[in-house]
């Protein structure tokens, strides 16, 4: 069953605000195998210029559906979740992500299509500091796998 085309450009409220914290960004750098001192050493950040720790430049996934979540759940939608599998996700840096900084999420979904027997689904999260200040957008396509024809 095809997606609603009319969810496309549905803007959601921003999401609560997400603390970074330094065991955060340390236990995300060990889950995905990346042993740069900047991620765990605060010295090492602060020596490459950084107020503390930064995040690897994936580390914005942890939260980045939390805005735009609610739209997936949406019965309106039209979404089997049981079908849906991880398809595209790129991120657009103003500034690294460091420990200390909260952040916000305001989402939309951007985009819906169909290619072959699947569903595609694109989210583009505008993430900020609570003070406003811009630090990245994400951009995460979903597939909703098609049945047998």
């Amino acid at each position: 069953m095809a997606l609603n085309r009319d969810f496309v450009g549905r803007t959601y409220p921003p999401s609560a605000p997400y603390e970074v914290s330094r065991v955060k960004i340390k236990e995300f750098a060990a889950a995905i195998g990346d042993h740069n001192p900047l991620y765990r050493d605060r010295e090492a950040a602060r020596a490459a210029g950084y107020p503390d720790v930064i995040a690897p430049p994936t580390f914005p996934i942890v939260f980045s559906l939390q805005s735009g979540g609610e739209a997936l759940v949406d019965p309106d939608l039209g979404l089997n979740l049981a079908m849906v599998v991880h398809g595209e996700q790129r991120f657009e840096y103003v500034r690294p992500i460091h420990a200390g900084d909260e952040l916000v999420m305001t989402s939309t979904i951007t985009d819906i299509r169909t290619a072959g027997r699947n569903e595609l689904l694109t989210v583009r999260s505008d993430v900020r500091t609570v003070d406003g200040e811009p630090v990245c957008v994400t951009y995460n396509t979903i597939i909703e796998r098609g049945g047998a024809g």
